[in-house]
């Protein structure tokens, strides 16, 4: 009957630790960045908040920046780009 307890402890702690590990996301950027798009490509980058995206990146859309890893906006724009019209394509 004492051994019981070891093993629940430690299903429970194991549990908890699996609850924990998958509720963190990779952030596409760090804290007092932003991710740019390479024009008319697939290239990204991260920018200080307070620079312009460099020269061949722009800014994604209002409402369609990429904010953690696999998240909707990241995905959808692995397959999309902006071209130097600021028109959203299929890449």
């Amino acid at each position: 009957m004492r051994l019981r307890r070891p093993v629940v402890l430690t299903m429970v702690a194991a549990s908890v630790a699996l609850l924990l590990g998958g509720c963190t996301k990779d952030a596409i950027c760090g804290s007092g960045d932003y991710p740019v798009l390479q024009t008319g490509g697939s290239g990204r980058q991260c920018v200080p908040e307070d620079e312009e995206p460099p020269s061949g990146f722009t800014r994604f859309p209002d409402g369609q920046v990429p904010e953690h890893v696999d998240d909707e906006w990241d995905v959808y724009w692995r397959s999309h780009t902006i071209d130097s019209s600021g028109r959203t394509i299929s890449s």
